[in-house]
């Protein structure tokens, strides 16, 4: 099953992802991180289906796909 992670390192709350994922997996964060800035997050209970649409449409590199067991 696919999961989508948010590399909060390089995230800059643009929302790009939030707006093209299919499943709504993605959401702002509630609290800011160290720069000032509510980063995407996956949210609790997300079905993310591996699209990639999160990924191609970031332009920061923040988002991997992974599988998970």
């Amino acid at each position: 099953m696919p999961a989508a992670r948010v590399l909060a390192k390089f995230c800059k709350g643009c929302q790009l992802c939030i707006s093209v994922c299919p499943k709504d997996v993605l959401e702002l964060s509630k609290s800011l991180n160290e720069q000032g800035i509510h980063i995407a997050v996956v949210k609790v209970g997300a079905q993310c289906t591996g699209c990639l649409n999160c990924v191609q449409m970031c332009p920061d590199a923040a988002i991997e796909i992974a599988e998970t067991p």
